[in-house]
């Protein structure tokens, strides 16, 4: 287990899925191939993140800023982009399911991708008109080194315009705050975690591990803690 950089679980329906730092790297560079190379997305280019807590999120989160692209986060339990005009967004992620509820209130982008988080990035079996179902799409760039060159301190991570600089500060103050440190295994009850700033920055930052859950059952948690070789709960 120690070797998982990433673990997803699922009591609702028994998933698990674990992937090395060096996994979970390989679909970071797909998704900014995906976004800088297939799509053409540059520095100034503009993403909203709508999902949940989930090991794919991560990828599409860390990929994105791997290609130096701004990203706007909304929790997923919401429906909407309040803040976002038309103009304002290249690239969305949805979660499939939530498509349907609420496809009016998520604006439209040059390039729009859905997620089923189907256990192992199953493709999604039903893909909206006008999206792209992002696991195939990224896969298609599996093998791709990482962009060249590295995004700057002074260059914004976030649309509010805060720099990368300023969020991995903000993500190590976080991470000291909760007592995270190098090494440890957090667990994230994913329901109550939805900000990527805690479930998956601050972890990362400090140097630890992460076993994201959901629909966790409070019955199996001690078993799970023990199981997983959990530090922290968070």
């Amino acid at each position: 287990m120690s070797d998982q950089l990433i673990t997803y679980i699922d009591d609702s329906t028994g998933e698990r899925t674990g992937l090395t730092a060096s996994e979970l790297g390989e679909w970071v560079a797909a998704t900014a191939s995906l976004l800088s190379g297939e799509c053409g997305l540059s520095r100034d280019s503009r993403a909203a993140v709508l999902l949940p807590p989930h090991w794919q999120t991560a990828a599409v989160l860390l990929g994105a800023w791997a290609a130096g692209i701004e990203v706007s986060f909304r929790a997923w339990s919401t429906a909407g982009l309040s803040g976002e005009t038309d103009s304002d967004l290249d690239v969305t992620f949805v979660e499939r399911r939530r498509v349907g509820s609420w496809l009016e209130d998520v604006p439209p982008a040059r390039f729009q991708f859905v997620l089923g988080l189907a256990p192992g990035g199953r493709d999604s079996p039903d893909v909206p008109q006008g999206y792209r179902d992002f696991p195939p799409a990224a896969r298609a760039h599996l093998g791709t080194p990482p962009p060249q060159a590295g995004v700057a301190v002074d260059e914004a991570a976030t649309v509010d315009g805060t720099t990368f600089g300023e969020y991995g500060a903000a993500a190590a103050t976080l991470a000291s705050a909760r007592g995270i440190t190098a090494g440890d295994r957090v667990l994230v009850d994913v329901t109550s975690c939805e900000e990527p700033m805690i479930w998956l920055m601050a972890p990362l930052t400090a140097g630890a591990s992460i076993v994201l859950c959901a629909n966790l059952d409070e019955s199996r948690l001690a078993g799970r803690i023990a199981a997983e070789g959990v530090t922290r709960l968070l």
